[in-house]
């Protein structure tokens, strides 16, 4: 909330500071201490009867966090200062740096054919290299950098940089410059068994390049400026990433003309007398992220026809949509002359929207109107010129030999938007929160509200949000050229805020519908930024040449519906058709994940072991079921939840692995508490496939500024919290996730015989009431539609989360890169001083089954296919095919390391790790998430007393328990008990994680 508006309403800072000091929640690190760990903070703390030291709340959750302006702002506050294009460009020498970070091992030398170019290897940690540069003359300059990256085991992402000028960001966008790889499909691609094509492996083009510097997340398709005054600067680089650079340069800013002046100066010639050339699109010479894949289309235009198989025969679509993703084709011009452009594309998978692309010729975008093409949505695949707004093609005069044609994603036109949706959610987030403060958070039907009285500015407040949402209504479909969802949104979420403004005084009551309208156009930023685009063909045609029939007729679609509908029944990969000759493996995973783990098996484990494996898809665990009761059963089940194995194995249908007599060897590859869910009975019934975790999740620059060390304990936490909503903030913890308190406290879920929940423990109890606190004492946020979200946006700086959210962070959120980080989960201190940090996260797993007939060979495949060479081998594949977004976190800790992953990230994953405890499987299980999910329930949302709500709670579960019990022979019907579980029981931390930690 601004300044301005905080000091309408002082009284919620008192109401805040009140409540933290009626808690006793003191000891807060003052501001501009640098984030550290809590153990380590040096600051003095208030004295143990003060409230916490009042921070004059003069910048929202918003303003903490984007301390930087963005691009477009600065741009405009240079140009409005006079600022003009440079005119001379200036080169700095790579070989020339005037400071490097000592952490790093940076030579100069030769490099892969260029002589004198500094090399950086990477180190511990995150380096930099810094340059000073004589600028003679003020100016607006595009930077450009002429770099190779440094190929090898694990390197494939791209080079990533935090940059400033003058040891400050000079805007937002700097903190994720990024420099991309080039990579190639590999040829030929190959068929399998069934005749469907294999996704090719993506390799690296390996050659120096020389690229200006974009804003990474494709919100502005040119080139970014920096502003030099006169006089001596410093640019640095920090970053992770090995690369070779030979020079930076400082170049006037390319002018885009429009079409018209561009076209008046192509030289006179004669008509081409050159045929139409077509390239298949999935063919590109060049892509910039191994994410962007080919797509098999079962068109009956699309080239190759797919004939009932898996044809790569498209490319793009959802694999080309985001940031700046760039593809580049090679175009071989026979005859000089004008030519005109055409593709037949797809754009069909966000109903209504369209989708912008920048296109280059010879890498540089030829006039105005190719830096934001627009390709409009259709429901179908169509031919589409590239054209002006009257239907005529533009013409491209190319030389005769080699030419570029590329395309990039951007979405510069819904930039606008996309910021006005950001003020429209401040506005909303800050009447919300003005609410929540009138009414207590407490949805009383007969209190009475004079909100000219109680908010005087709120109806004013909430004209100004509904004349926005109507204004943002008509940009979206405008930029969109035609009306949408989102523009639809707009407006019918700006007809409810006039509904509310018909009855102002009943808008109190109101206060969940504007929270979930703000979640609600919130969202729509996701979607604006999403661009994607499916091609099939490209055509480059003489201008007085015309284009080839580009879409299917009416008569080819229907005859291809009816023979994509028989080919559905040609189909020889079918689970109930086994071989009994080799080993069935079915997969709970992607069609990509199954072809990739196929191909593996082929290459790597039949010519080593001589058993041949067939690997199929298995689309839904239920058909395990069904396939059993069928007689039908695969000999190995990779892909599953880590629930179903003891359920398998309850109903004997599943191989104790345990049996084996190398179980041993295995056993110790992971941690003691990851096999907790797969015991039963004496045996142990599952192998881990990935493993999830739980980690603390933190904004370096908003903690930096509101002076908040990073908590180590719980106790640490809600020292914290009042600084964090003292400045509209909070602190994130799943409702849903109680284990690491449960285990934290030295509870356990169950009896040492399994035959009771030991919930009602006075450590169970404990445990409950801090979960349950939380949220009744500490005021953390009861309902979170997404913690990635409002970790981005800055207004939840810091929570706890799983490995998803440090893909989604990794993948889709560059405009955050340097400014978050991930550290162990806060802990709970023991008498002795140290402090555990148990905490589950969720595994998949992979099982024999018991009717296989080949189960020492099922054996040894289930021990290669988790082997670390193996996991190494397929992650990398993975995370080659499709990007950082599939990373692949296996359970096995060896490839683990080997993978991808910045070493400080994993050293922290890493020493979370050993107190990773999930928990066990027994007869009735299930019932303890749902009833102690129903207790806070009753505890959080009906106020019940949290013993009485945990009471009932454990009734019901014994109740489930001591009925599967009977069910499954464990106890009579009396009650006694015929045969114990014996669960294990893991008290203290792995230790074979510590030989990894580096």
């Amino acid at each position: 909330m601004s300044s301005v508006q905080s000091s309408k309403h002082p009284w919620k800072r008192l109401l805040v500071l009140s409540l933290a000091g009626a808690l006793g929640l003191t000891g807060l690190v003052p501001p501009g201490q640098p984030v550290a760990s809590a153990a380590d903070a040096k600051a003095p703390t208030a004295p143990a009867n003060a409230a916490p030291a009042v921070k004059t709340p003069n910048a929202s959750a918003v303003q903490l966090s984007e301390s930087e302006p963005y691009y477009a702002d600065t741009l405009k506050a240079w140009i409005g200062k006079g600022a003009k294009p440079a005119t001379s460009t200036i080169e700095i020498k790579g070989s020339a740096p005037s400071a490097k970070s000592e952490n790093q091992n940076i030579t100069v030398g030769n490099y892969e054919g260029k002589s004198n170019v500094l090399v950086w290897n990477g180190g511990s940690g995150e380096g930099f290299v810094e340059y000073r540069v004589d600028v003679p003359a003020d100016g607006l300059y595009e930077m450009q950098v002429s770099y190779r990256p440094l190929t090898g085991k694990g390197l494939r992402r791209p080079i990533v940089w935090d940059m400033f000028v003058d040891g400050k960001r000079p805007f937002r966008e700097t903190s994720s410059i990024t420099l991309y790889r080039q990579w190639k499909d590999a040829r030929p691609i190959k068929t399998d068994d069934e005749g469907d094509q294999i996704r090719p492996k993506s390799e690296e083009i390996t050659t120096w390049m020389t690229m200006p510097l974009f804003d990474s997340g494709g919100a502005y398709a040119a080139p970014l400026q920096w502003f030099f005054s006169k006089g001596t600067h410093t640019i640095r680089m920090q970053g992770y990433e090995p690369i070779a650079i030979e020079s930076i340069k400082l170049t006037p800013p390319q002018k885009l003309q429009s079409y018209a002046d561009v076209a008046k100066a192509y030289p006179q010639s004669k008509p081409a007398a050159a045929e139409v050339i077509t390239l298949q699109a999935e063919e590109p010479s060049i892509k910039s992220d191994s994410a962007i894949q080919m797509a098999s289309d079962t068109d009956q235009r699309t080239v190759p026809l797919a004939k009932g198989k898996i044809t790569f025969n498209s490319i793009g679509g959802k694999k080309w949509y985001n940031q700046t993703q760039e593809l580049t084709w090679t175009i071989d011009i026979p005859e000089s002359g004008k030519y005109k452009v055409a593709t037949r594309a797809l754009q069909n998978t966000i109903s209504q929207k369209s989708s912008f692309r920048t296109i280059r010729i010879d890498g540089k975008v030829p006039f105005q109107e190719f830096l934001t093409y627009r390709f409009p949505y259709s429901t179908g695949w169509e031919g589409l010129a590239l054209q002006d707004d009257t239907g005529k093609p533009y013409e491209f005069y190319f030389e005769k030999g080699k030419h570029t044609l590329s395309m990039s994603v951007t979405h510069d036109p819904f930039k606008p938007v996309i910021r006005g949706i950001e003020e429209v959610s401040d506005l909303l987030q800050e009447v919300a929160w003005d609410l929540k403060s009138l009414t207590g958070n407490v949805d009383d039907k007969n209190r009475t509200y004079r909100i000219a009285q109680d908010l005087p500015d709120l109806p004013k407040r909430m004209e100004v949000i509904e004349q926005r949402l109507d204004e943002l209504s008509k940009l979206t479909a405008q930029v969109n050229g035609r009306v949408d969802n989102i523009s639809q949104g707009f407006e019918s979420s700006a007809q409810d805020i006039a509904k509310m403004l018909k009855k102002i005084d009943d808008v109190p009551y109101k206060a969940d519908q504007i929270s979930s309208m703000q979640e609600k156009v919130s969202k729509f930023i996701d979607t604006l930024i999403q661009q994607p685009l499916q091609l099939d063909e490209i055509y480059i045609a003489p201008v007085e040449k015309s284009f080839p029939k580009m879409e299917a007729s009416i008569f080819s679609k229907m005859k291809g519906m009816v023979v994509n509908f028989f080919y559905t029944f040609r189909s020889k990969n079918r689970l109930s058709e086994m071989d009994p000759n080799v080993l069935n493996v079915w997969v709970h995973r992607g069609r990509d994940y199954v072809t990739q783990l196929q191909e593996l098996t082929d290459e790597l484990f039949t010519p080593e072991t001589g058993i041949k494996v067939k690997v199929n898809l298995l689309p839904n665990t239920q058909l395990l079921v069904l396939s059993n009761a069928a007689g039908i059963q695969p000999d190995i089940a990779l892909g599953l939840s880590q629930d179903l194995p003891v359920d398998y194995a309850i109903r004997n249908s599943i191989v104790d692995i345990s049996q084996f007599p190398d179980f041993k060897e295995v056993y110790n590859r992971y941690s003691p508490g990851s096999w907790l869910p797969f015991y039963y009975n004496k045996g142990y019934y599952a192998m881990p496939e990935t493993q999830s975790f739980q980690l603390l999740f933190y904004r370096k620059d908003i903690l930096s500024k509101l002076g908040i060390a990073l908590p180590q304990t719980w106790d640490d936490v809600y020292d914290i919290l009042p600084t964090l909503q003292q400045n509209y903030m909070n602190f994130y913890a799943n409702p849903k996730e109680f284990m690491m308190f449960v285990y934290q406290n030295q509870a356990e879920f169950f009896s040492k015989d399994g035959s009771k929940t030991a919930m009602d423990t006075p450590e169970g109890f404990k445990a409950f009431r801090q979960w349950a606190d939380l949220f009744n004492i500490y005021a953390m946020d009861r309902e979170v539609s997404s913690f990635y979200q409002h970790f981005r946006k800055g207004d939840m700086p810091i929570g706890i989360a799983d490995y998803n959210m440090y893909i989604q962070l990794s993948a889709a959120a560059p405009e955050l890169n340097g400014r978050w980080g991930i550290a162990q989960l806060p802990g709970t201190k023991q008498s002795n001083g140290t402090i555990e940090r148990w905490a589950g996260g969720g595994q998949t797993t992979g099982v024999i089954f018991k009717r296989s007939n080949k189960q020492d060979q099922a054996w040894e495949y289930l021990k290669w296919w988790n082997s670390a060479d193996v996991q190494e081998r397929y992650g990398s594949d993975l995370e080659a095919f499709n990007g950082v977004a599939f990373r692949w976190n296996t359970s096995n800790l060896e490839a683990f390391v080997n993978l991808p992953w910045k070493r400080e990230d994993a050293n922290v994953i890493l020493n979370q790790w050993q107190w990773y405890k999930d928990m066990p499987n027994v007869p009735g299980g299930y019932f303890v998430t749902r009833e102690i999910n129903n207790a806070w329930n009753r505890t959080v949302v009906d106020g019940m007393n949290y013993r009485n709500s945990l009471e009932l709670a454990v009734m019901e579960i014994n109740r489930e328990l001591r009925r599967k019990q009977q069910e499954f022979g464990f106890v009579d019907g009396e009650g006694n008990i015929l045969k114990s579980m014996e669960l294990p029981i893991v008290t203290k931390p792995w230790e074979g994680v510590k030989a990894y930690v580096k």
